[in-house]
């Protein structure tokens, strides 16, 4: 188990410095087509999560420079209208709407998904980006340890609530859930809020991811006949500032060496542009084409078995109808 645990550190690092840096993007940007991001999205109804920062942010303003109506979900009211009013005046338009939800409470997102639905609008894409990485344990008013209530529950509860909204836009909704290259170094587990007594934010955060990514798997399979695409996709390591302050070090060892926020954020838009038909619905992306789940000997594919029964727990943690 140590070996193991060890040997995935080492191939996460290694092939990260490979692939995951500035220089990587800038590798893999050679074979990009253009014209795979010239399609306009007006008329689109999309929904970003944790908008008004970092790869939110930048996501949110690409759609909204290709015609979209975006709704920006944002924590902050404050930060949530500055970025809306930012975004608005950068691209000219004026179909940007802030939604103030905290993605760590379920109540709320239940609240919010309730007010969205009421306006009986289609929704063509929705983009789970918002996630945190708390290094100490921090337990939410709902009794959740908060990584896992904002990275793990936010994203089930937000994308099982929408889903009739998404039905709406069938055959062309979407789903692309932000994962992170992390969760390499990490099996999937049952014990989903880290109980034991060292906790360990990085890995929580990379547990967290693996779980996003197998989600994606069992969406697919379970709703892909309602004409929702699903995906999973990675930024590789960009400059956030979700990143500064979760990761100061690595911040800093890094600096010159990350992705900027758009770079960070061009495979969500490639991904919310191109016909379904030419994607892979459950697979992972990463800078414009499918990539592994899994990297070799690390032993994670397994584990992938466990997530209807962690699907079935999260069902009944937020007191959800099975679909």
């Amino acid at each position: 188990m140590f070996l193991q645990k060890a040997w995935r550190t080492a191939a996460f690092g290694l092939y990260g410095l490979m692939h995951f840096t500035k220089s990587g993007f800038e590798k893999h940007s050679r074979n990009f087509r253009p014209e795979e991001m010239q399609f306009r999205l007006e008329g689109k109804n999309c929904l970003v999560t944790g908008a008004n920062s970092g790869l939110g942010y930048a996501t949110a303003e690409a759609l909204a420079s290709r015609g979209a109506t975006v709704y920006m979900v944002c924590r902050n009211k404050e930060r949530g209208e500055a970025a809306c009013s930012k975004i608005r005046a950068r691209t000219g338009n004026t179909n940007i709407y802030l939604e103030v939800c905290d993605l760590s409470s379920v109540g709320e997102i239940k609240s919010f998904a309730s007010k969205i639905s009421s306006e009986d609008q289609p929704l063509h894409i929705l983009v789970n980006n918002a996630g945190v990485l708390e290094h100490n344990r921090v337990i939410t008013s709902e009794g959740l340890e908060l990584s896992f209530a904002v990275n793990v529950v936010g994203t089930y509860a937000m994308t099982e609530l929408l889903l009739p909204l998404l039905e709406k836009a069938s055959p062309d909704a979407r789903v692309i859930t932000v994962s992170s290259g992390g969760m390499y170094g990490a099996p999937l587990t049952q014990d989903l809020q880290f109980s034991q007594s060292n906790f360990n934010g990085t890995e929580q955060y990379a547990r967290n991811k693996r779980v996003q990514v197998a989600l994606t798997e069992k969406w697919s399979d379970k709703y892909g006949s309602k004409g929702i695409g699903f995906y999973s996709m990675h930024p590789g390591w960009a400059e956030t500032p979700g990143v500064a302050k979760s990761l100061p070090d690595f911040s800093k060892r890094m600096s010159g060496n990350l992705r900027t926020s758009e770079e960070g954020a061009d495979t969500i838009i490639w991904l919310a542009l191109q016909p379904k038909d030419k994607l892979i619905s459950g697979a992972f992306y990463f800078d414009r084409a499918e990539a592994p789940k899994h990297l070799p000997f690390a032993g994670t594919a397994g584990s992938h078995t466990l997530i209807h029964s962690i699907y079935d727990s999260l069902q009944s943690l937020c007191n959800l109808q099975p679909g």
